[in-house]
């Protein structure tokens, strides 16, 4: 951090009750007064650098003493202060930390050029320009001095300058940073990697809400960084100020309304507003924890709890059960976990399946992240299901809030409905059945279906279904299994008859020589078969009577036999 020595003389300013004033032989002639404070001090040293001193004291005699009061002097006390011992020659350091109010102080009591060359303002403006913008975390904390005079530093353009010197290093290369920044992420070494391109992130967390905001829009505006740079400082500035709603119990929340929440409600709301577009420009899991934030707070607005639910909703496929488990500051709500804030994420991300779902072509995807939200939600239900005072009204309700079409398996959604009856043992027997109806038996795996036929937990109604199912699975697959023995035998028989067939015309290719008159007879006799083989109905010839294959072949050897002996003879 840059300093700037000013004087060379002692301190000589002390205190005594409510009144400052210098080690001098010289009695006091001017005295200045700022709310309860009176600085004694001497006309000679001041007036010639402070024209507003000059023209409070212009109607009076140069040897009686005057009393000003400056209560609206910017920064107070101490800015006066430092005005003051600038005048007498005494040593002042100026750093980041007091410039604002040194410099506000000094235009107020005009200390400019124009009342003596080389004055206060002139010497802090160089400083400020040469040092202050210069440095990275200079500019940061100098901005954030500003909170305090907020209107005197606008209208001087210390705020301007110090975003727009913080948004320049900000959009600068990350090779060629070459400043000191704060960069705390865990395995990070300096000396062994390079710069990450989040090293400004935690430096700018620090900043009050209203000039983070200001910062982040400026280099948004430049659309030089990805959304993702952008939301990886939104969340480094949430972590940094906003409370972790997983550490905080429910009956904490009555303690904790104050100024402090109605900050962190600012807060909150500043930061789902400055949210890029981009879908994954966050990560879920940053949108779930704010929606949790906002429940814990309570009087969030509507838009904002609206927007988290949206957004969480477009990104459900990308979270995790830890994700979603988050504890319940209701104070209806006796659960211990917040199953309302994933009911609302889940109904949110089934509306818009609902409205894509006419377009089956474009809807594969959503098919797809459907069976992986069903999957999530099951192994959600089996956390929940260990809490002993969840009602099965909401256990049911977030079973079959998804469709049919997100559970391929009824697996998992099993083994959470056996994990609450194992902590519910007390459930009665018309609860047992809300909770199972949902559960389609058809969808087991064996293994399962095992476990649920000796599961005495379950209601008889669905134990009786597995059984059924189990008998009807294995008389279809005996069914199955003879009709592929009869499928079997039926090729096997269409195969030996056209491998007679090819017999029987090599043979009669081979006894019969060519250019007979009994090669025609034989060509005859083969059409005539072959056509008594195409008859429609399978094998039936003109007389109605079912053809053999061994018949017809027996008679056609016949009767080349009998062509043989009447031509021996």
């Amino acid at each position: 951090m840059k300093f700037m020595k000013l004087g060379t003389r002692h301190d000589t300013f002390y205190t005594e009750e409510a009144t400052r004033s210098v080690i001098s032989d010289v009695p006091s002639d001017l005295v200045i007064r700022i709310n309860n404070i009176n600085y004694l001090l001497h006309k000679f040293p001041l007036l010639p650098k402070c024209g507003l001193l000059q023209r409070l004291c212009s109607d009076t005699d140069d040897s009686s003493a005057i009393t000003i009061e400056l209560h609206d002097i910017p920064g107070g006390e101490e800015a006066l202060e430092l005005c003051a011992k600038y005048c007498y020659g005494i040593t002042i350091n100026l750093s980041a930390q007091n410039i604002v109010p040194a410099f506000c102080a000094a235009k107020f009591l005009r200390m400019t050029e124009s009342v003596e060359k080389g004055n206060f303002v002139l010497k802090l403006e160089a400083f400020f320009n040469s040092c202050i913008l210069e440095g990275w975390k200079d500019s940061i904390v100098t901005l954030q001095t500003t909170v305090r005079l907020t209107e005197w530093s606008e209208n001087l353009g210390i705020i301007r300058k110090c975003i727009n010197s913080i948004v320049e290093k900000i959009l600068t290369p990350p090779p060629k940073v070459t400043w000191s920044y704060t960069y705390t992420r865990p395995g990070f070494k300096k000396s062994q990697q390079s710069v990450p391109k989040d090293w400004w992130t935690e430096d700018v967390s620090d900043l009050d809400i209203d000039l983070f905001r200001c910062i982040i829009t400026a280099v948004r505006s430049t659309y030089m960084l990805p959304p993702q740079l952008i939301g990886e400082a939104l969340h480094v500035y949430a972590s940094r100020w906003l409370p972790d709603s997983t550490k905080t119990h429910p009956a904490q929340i009555s303690v904790t309304q104050n100024e402090d929440t109605e900050k962190n409600r600012k807060i909150l709301e500043a930061i789902v507003s400055m949210i890029p577009a981009d879908r994954g420009s966050v990560s879920v899991s940053f949108l779930l924890r704010l929606l949790s934030i906002a429940n814990y707070l309570g009087g969030a607005s509507p838009i904002t709890k609206t927007e988290l639910v949206r957004r969480s909703g477009l990104q459900l496929e990308e979270a995790t059960v830890t994700d979603l488990v988050f504890p319940s500051h209701s104070s209806f709500n006796q659960c211990s976990y917040d199953v309302d804030l994933v009911a609302s994420v889940l109904e949110s991300f089934l509306m818009l399946w609902r409205r894509q779902s006419p377009q089956p072509v474009e809807n594969s995807q959503f098919i797809r992240s459907l069976k992986n939200i069903g999957k999530l939600i099951d192994s959600y239900l089996q956390v929940i299901s260990r809490d002993k005072s969840l009602p099965v009204s909401r256990m049911v309700s977030l079973a079959e809030a998804l469709p049919d079409i997100a559970r391929e398996v009824h697996d998992d959604l099993y083994k959470a409905i056996n994990i609450y009856l194992k902590e519910h043992p007390e459930l009665s027997k018309e609860d047992r059945k809300r909770l199972c109806r949902h559960l389609d038996c058809q969808k087991l795996s064996p293994e399962v279906r095992a476990h649920a036929v000796k599961n005495e937990r379950l209601p008889l109604r669905t134990v009786v279904q597995v059984l059924f199912f189990e008998h009807e699975k294995g008389s279809r697959a005996t069914d199955q299994r003879m009709l592929n023995q009869e499928t079997r035998r039926g090729k096997k028989t269409q195969i030996s008859e056209e491998k007679i067939s090819k017999m029987q015309d090599e043979q009669s290719t081979e006894t019969i020589p060519e250019g007979s008159t009994r090669s025609s007879d034989h060509r005859k006799m083969k059409k005539q078969q072959e056509s008594e083989r195409k008859l429609p109905g399978g094998e039936e010839g003109s007389s109605g009577s079912k053809i053999d294959p061994k018949n017809i072949i027996q008679s056609r050897s016949r009767s080349d036999r009998g062509r043989d002996k009447c031509r021996d003879r």
